[in-house]
Order: C-alpha cells, then sequence, then structure tokens
C-alpha cells in the first residue's frame, strides 16, 4: 500500500510497502525487484547496504528498506526467506535525494499504524458518497479509483495509469493513457457529481478551466494534456521493449494531441454547465471564455474532424462530433439564459439548430435505419448511444429506438453487440487506419446499458433488458470491480487497465438504473 492523508512533513511520504504476513503454517517465499529506470532506456547500479538495497541510475536513485537479507544479482536484488504463522516481513521503497542511502527497516508496529491511518482515511473519504442504490460494492470501488487517478497537486484525472496494454494480444493497437482529456470532463464531472464528490469535481475543473484558456493560434483547443498541463506529448515507440505478451509497438506519449476533435467543446460546455448548476457559479472571467469558443464553433463547426475515437484514417464528418458541437450550443444558452450573460444568443440558436437539421438529414441513414459513424458511409457507432445521454433526442424518439434496435443486434446481424458486449464500431472495415483487431469496449456496453433504461421509462422490457445487461457486466470485473478498456472474445481483459472512462460509464449506469427501477416501482 501507499500511505496517504499525512501531514507533509510525515516521513512516509512517497512510500510503497509491501507487507508479507503467514496467517496459518509455514511458507517459503521469493522477492525480486529490479526498477527500470525511463522505460529500461537507463542502466543503474544496485548496491546491498545494510539496511536493504539502493538503485542509482543518471536521473533518480531508490531506496529497497527491509529486515530480510538481500542478494544482488546485475541490476536486480532477490531474497528467499520462509515465515511462519503470524510473522511478518516488511519492504519498503522510496525515492532517495542525491547522497542518501537506505534507513532502517520500519517495524511491524509502525507499519500497522500507517496502514490504519490509511485505511481510515479512505473510510472517511468514501463517507462522503451520496449512492444508497442496489449496487453500492461497485460503486464505491469504482469510486475509489477514480480518486487514486487524481493528480492532487492539479485535479487533473488521468484515463488510465497504465501504457500500451494492448487491445488484442499481439496486436499493434497499443496506446498511452496516462494523461487527462478534455473529453473526459462532462462524464468525470457527472460522475462524481453525481454521488456526493463535489471536492474532487471542483479541482478537477479548476484545471479544466485553466486548460479552456490555453487555445491555439488557429482557435482551437488541444483535446489532451499532461496531468501538470504540459502541452506537447509526442508519441514515441519503444523498440528495445517486447510489449505486453509480445504486443508491439510499445508507445509512450499520444499523437491524437495534435488532432482536431470538435466534440470536446461540447464535453466542455456540458462540463460547465453542470458545474454551474450543481457545484458553484462560474465566473465572469470564465464566461468569457466560454463565448469566445462558441463563437469559434460557430464558424467551424462544419469542419471534418478525427471524432471520438481519434481515427488515423483521415478526417470524416462524424456524426458524434457533430451532436456534441450542439451540446455546446444548447448548454452556451441555457447558461447565459440562466445567469444573464451578455450572449450572441440568436446566432448560438441559430448554430445549434442548423447542426442538429444537418445531422438529422445527413447523420441518418435510411438504409440502415439508423444514425451512422459519419455523413459518407453507412457504418454503425456506439457513440451514438450518447443522444438520449445528453438530451439530443428523447431517448423514446422512434429515430433513437431504431438507432439502439440496430446496435443492439449482433455482428452477423450488422450489429454492434457480442453476448450483451457492445463494439466501438465495425474495425474490420480499416477506415479508422489501423490494422488489427480490438474487443468489445467496456464503457460501450455500459451507454448501453443507459440508454435502455432511458428508453425503458417507458418501455418496461427495455428496462428489463437494461438491468439484466448491467448485472453480467458485473460478471466481467475483476476481483476488485474493475474493469480494462475492453474485454475480449473469451472474457479475457484487452486494452489499459483500469480505465477511467469506464468506471465513470459503469457510475452513471448504475445511478439512473436505480432512479428508474424505483420510479417504476413506486409508480
Amino acid at each position: 500500500f501507499m500511505p496517504v492523508g499525512l501531514p507533509r512533513e510525515s516521513p512516509w511520504q512517497d512510500h510503497l510497502i509491501r507487507r508479507v504476513r503467514v496467517m496459518r503454517g509455514t511458507m517459503a517465499f521469493r522477492m525480486s525487484c529490479r526498477p527500470a529506470f525511463d522505460y529500461a532506456r537507463l542502466s543503474h547500479r544496485a548496491t546491498i547496504e545494510e539496511h536493504g538495497a539502493v538503485f542509482e541510475s543518471a536521473v533518480l536513485s531508490l531506496g529497497l528498506s527491509t529486515a530480510v537479507p538481500l542478494s544482488c544479482d546485475g541490476e536486480s536484488v532477490h531474497a528467499t526467506f520462509a515465515l511462519q504463522e503470524g510473522d511478518e516481513a516488511i519492504f519498503v521503497l522510496r525515492p532517495l535525494k542525491a547522497g542518501e542511502r537506505c534507513c532502517q527497516s520500519p517495524s511491524n508496529a509502525e507499519t500497522q499504524e500507517v496502514f490504519e491511518h490509511t485505511v481510515s482515511y479512505w473510510h472517511r473519504w468514501l463517507s462522503r458518497c451520496t449512492y444508497i442504490g442496489r449496487w453500492r460494492e461497485i460503486v464505491y470501488r469504482s469510486a475509489l479509483t477514480l480518486k487514486l487517478m487524481i493528480f492532487e497537486p492539479t485535479g487533473a484525472i488521468i484515463a488510465s495509469p497504465t501504457c500500451s496494454l494492448p487491445e488484442s494480444i499481439g496486436g499493434g493497437r497499443n496506446w498511452d493513457y496516462r494523461y487527462t482529456w478534455i473529453r473526459d470532463a462532462a462524464f468525470t464531472l457527472y460522475g462524481l457529481l453525481r454521488i456526493g464528490f463535489t471536492e474532487e469535481a471542483h479541482s478537477f475543473m479548476q484545471w479544466l478551466d485553466a486548460r479552456s484558456g490555453e487555445v491555439e493560434a488557429d482557435g482551437t483547443l488541444q483535446i489532451v494534456y499532461g496531468i501538470d498541463g504540459r502541452h506537447d506529448l509526442k508519441e514515441q515507440t519503444l523498440d528495445h521493449l517486447d510489449g505486453y505478451r509480445g504486443s508491439r509497438p510499445v508507445r509512450i506519449g499520444n499523437a491524437a494531441y495534435s488532432q482536431l476533435q470538435l466534440d470536446i467543446f461540447g464535453e466542455l460546455l456540458d462540463s460547465l454547465y453542470l458545474y454551474n448548476k450543481y457545484v458553484m457559479p462560474i465566473g465572469s472571467e470564465a464566461w468569457e471564455r466560454i463565448r469566445r469558443h462558441l463563437n469559434w464553433l460557430c464558424e467551424h463547426w462544419q469542419q471534418p474532424d478525427e471524432g471520438i475515437w481519434e481515427v488515423r484514417g483521415g478526417r470524416r464528418h462524424f456524426v458524434y462530433s457533430k451532436m456534441m458541437c450542439w451540446v455546446a450550443m444548447d448548454r452556451g444558452i441555457r447558461l447565459a439564459d440562466k445567469r444573464s450573460f451578455p450572449a450572441d444568443r440568436d446566432r448560438w440558436q441559430r448554430t445549434r439548430d442548423q447542426i442538429y437539421e444537418e445531422v438529422m438529414s445527413k447523420g441518418w441513414s435510411q438504409t440502415r435505419q439508423a444514425f451512422v459513424q459519419h455523413y459518407d458511409g453507412d457504418s454503425l457507432d456506439a457513440a451514438n448511444l450518447i443522444m438520449p445521454l445528453v438530451f439530443f433526442l428523447a431517448p423514446n424518439d422512434p429515430r433513437m429506438l431504431s438507432t439502439l434496435h440496430a446496435i443492439n443486434r449482433s455482428p452477423k446481424e450488422g450489429g454492434l453487440v457480442s453476448d450483451g458486449l457492445v463494439y466501438r464500431y465495425d474495425s474490420e472495415t480499416g477506415e479508422d487506419g489501423l490494422k488489427g483487431r480490438e474487443g468489445t469496449f467496456t464503457m460501450c456496453s455500459f451507454w448501453l446499458v443507459e440508454a435502455l433504461t432511458r428508453a425503458g421509462r417507458v418501455d418496461r422490457a427495455k428496462l428489463t433488458e437494461a438491468r439484466l445487461l448491467f448485472e453480467r457486466m458485473l460478471g466481467h470485473a475483476n476481483h476488485l470491480g474493475l474493469y480494462a478498456e475492453e474485454i475480449g472474445g473469451s472474457g479475457e481483459a484487452l486494452g489499459n487497465f483500469p480505465q477511467a472512462f469506464t468506471q465513470l460509464a459503469l457510475i452513471s449506469a448504475a445511478f439512473n438504473l436505480d432512479r428508474t427501477l424505483d420510479e417504476k416501482r413506486h409508480g
């Protein structure tokens, strides 16, 4: 575990502690520790000391403190030991300052005290959760995971703490998600606010507000940043690494940072609208930035872009992007009306209505009887399940129901759902510019649950289907209630793990399914 909630002057800051305890009988153990500095591009020296071992590289040093005897093997250290019932071994890994040596390993009593303090911190934090519905345990696990993915100094929430875990074993769809996407903003705020975590929502909004003022020379917003606000996320491949189970290349950085993705304006405005409604009123300076963004969007929403899925096959007129441009205009108008802010209301309303009419005309396929991925084709896109969630269409609108029906069929029947799991789109067409296949998108499966839930307010059969699908999805979580980005055909976890977007989609689906079930029960 890593201690948390301690005073800044605490000597336990930045410590990673592993406790090994035998509850019954006797057991033999082998411990190995081999840091890989700078993605194993830097060599280092391992040295055994009186109280453990020191690993020294050109940029960073780590100390491993333990009372267990260690042996050195090149850049690694090892220990072989046996414990009897009630015995405990402690290993503490921490960064060292220049010239600092390993300190004495803490006692069992000291680590127990820090452990209890850490557990108490998490209990106190979780007590703020206002969710008391049917699926408390899984929602609590999701909330804890999201909290662990927040960079406390800035409030930024990373998409995932891992990089280059493959979307198919041996494939090349391997990406670095250790950054913060503006797109995640609306979903993050909605998820956190719905279950009572306004403090985290406030911190994230401060980070988001700062980014909204950092426009590019052409007026666009960068879509993804480092957790410290860093702009340059140049993508690199680490060719000296084999990757997880031979899945190459291993990538760090993310080339999507330079893409045009117009939908982020919708997510940004939706975030600000929710924040203004549930946390605190936004200020006049923030409004002026919003106003500039909306006026820029009025002039540029008709451009093609790379879309929510960050395709690498060229820009297109993605339906989801256009829909979120509509959301940006709609939320801007609502904010202006609610707060009596000065606004170019007539222009925004004309643009909003123009976007709506274009999506209804060009985004609809008479052949598929569904909204499609982009104007130039008939491919389905699970992102369109968001339409009723952002109030672009009513959940029982005939076109929405028809789209829901089209998506909620097997791939053999032209749909995107396989055994209750949802593909984001048909990756085998090659339109995304990438080779290889991918698994079903876990987040999209929860979007399907929520779309069915909302349609279920007037159709009990769809509500029943939503509940069954949600509870089946719970069976795909690991023992800690966590999900990877994708799920393979045999149920294996694929892609980066855990993924914030997925845990947020779970929270939203659980909240709305609970509420709708209660309404039906009391109605």
